[in-house]
């Protein structure tokens, strides 16, 4: 098997936990505005969990979070602000071999493929993604419940990046009900969705934000997507998880409207069956999304490539 990239754990939901400025519908854009010193102290905790990449924190830098007034004034200023913030917490850290990867989180807000709209996702965009260009490693388009969007998200990037950088798109997998094949949760299928972004360039598929026992059966099937199209792949394409500690969210879920209670099973050593599981299937890139802390990360890190 190939070895793991560790990613980051949660960083809102550990922000709450340490006491910072922290509730809906801001999210974690709270502690960027009022505490930046406190995310740079999540991002060095990840990073001596042994986290190899840590994201930035700009998910939450969105009209859908923070109010169009918000956004038009500080929104640009706030995602350059989240990179430089991970890029001091490596700094402090000393380990100048951690990657970046910049968060261009769900425009509209998660699970909310039902409010995507083509004629702004533009201009939300485009200010967070020329932002944080300059100074990232890895671009990833998290918590995807649109093929739409996704697609949108990397041409936009594809316009701004003339680096190009590793592009890694991350799916939010239907987990409220039992579906007979992966589904997003706007209902379009994995199938389709894997397709759609190999055929637009992407790096790496990866899935978050969505419960580890739906998170199995989608690597599989990206597995054997990825097989059928070895031929005419030019490039090696990655896969990875970072699943959530949340219960099942129902469809009518809005993200910012309360916060959400956590499972108790997915302690470390449970977590760690399920990324050993998703090692196995062939997943390089494995960390955790919200309630998955530094302890669940240093678990990985000491366990997985062993």
């Amino acid at each position: 098997m190939n070895k793991v990239t560790i990613l980051n754990g949660g960083v809102g939901r550990e922000l709450e936990r340490r006491g910072a400025p922290f509730k809906q519908p801001e999210w974690s854009a709270l502690a960027m505005m009022e505490a930046p010193e406190m995310v740079k102290d999540v991002h060095k905790a990840y990073i001596d969990a042994g986290a190899q990449v840590i994201i930035t924190n700009s998910y939450a830098l969105v009209p859908f979070h923070i109010g169009e007034e918000r956004f038009k004034a500080r929104g640009a200023a706030l995602a350059e602000q989240s990179a430089l913030v991970a890029c001091e917490a490596v700094k402090q850290t000393g380990k100048q071999d951690i990657l970046i990867a910049g968060s261009i989180p769900p425009l509209f807000g998660s699970y909310r493929a039902d409010l995507y709209q083509p004629e702004r996702a533009d201009s939300i965009a485009l200010p967070l993604i020329t932002a944080l260009n300059p100074h990232i490693d890895i671009w990833l388009n998290e918590t995807q419940s649109l093929i739409e969007e996704a697609l949108r998200v990397k041409s936009l990037v594809d316009r701004i990046d003339t680096e190009h950088k590793p592009y890694w798109v991350s799916f939010t997998l239907e987990d409220a009900i039992p579906t007979a094949q992966p589904l997003l949760r706007s209902g379009e299928t994995l199938t389709d969705a894997v397709h759609a972004v190999l055929d637009a360039g992407v790096d790496a598929i990866l899935f978050n934000c969505s419960q580890p026992e739906v998170i199995t059966d989608a690597i599989e099937l990206t597995k054997k997507a990825l097989a059928q199209r070895s031929a005419a792949q030019t490039k090696p394409i990655k896969i990875g998880a970072y699943a959530n500690a949340f219960p099942p969210q129902p469809k009518e879920a809005k993200a910012n409207d309360m916060l959400n209670e956590m499972r108790n099973d997915l302690t470390p050593d449970s977590y760690l069956q399920w990324a050993q599981q998703w090692h196995a299937l062939g997943a390089e890139l494995i960390g955790g999304c919200c309630g998955i802390g530094p302890e669940h990360i240093q678990l990985l890190s000491e366990k997985l490539n062993r």
